[in-house]
């Protein structure tokens, strides 16, 4: 049987990321799983869900900051770049 993963994908509006953590293989027929593996693989997967949540807030702090950057200086957005192409015209989508 091939190893598992863990997985958590991040999809924002500019930008998308995975995260993976491996986990070991357990077979799938409860009747053939020992307690010790069923142990390992608990542990196994309570490790890689807190390295998992350890590299998400790293990311979203990363994240957090370069946006912090941006609204420090005073650069534009996603949202002002859209309004300086549609610079004198009418912006339909908002409206409502």
């Amino acid at each position: 049987m091939p190893d598992q993963a863990l997985t958590a994908d991040y999809a924002s509006p500019t930008s998308t990321q995975t995260f993976r953590a491996s986990l070991p293989a357990l077979p799938s027929d409860p009747k053939a799983q020992s307690v010790p593996e069923k142990t390992a693989y608990l542990s196994s997967l309570r490790a890689g869900a807190t390295q998992m949540q350890a590299e998400i807030n790293a990311a979203l702090t990363q994240r957090m900051e370069g946006d912090k950057a941006v609204a420090a200086t005073g650069k534009s957005g996603v949202h002002d770049e859209k309004a300086e192409e549609m610079y004198g015209e009418e912006d339909t989508e908002e409206d409502g």
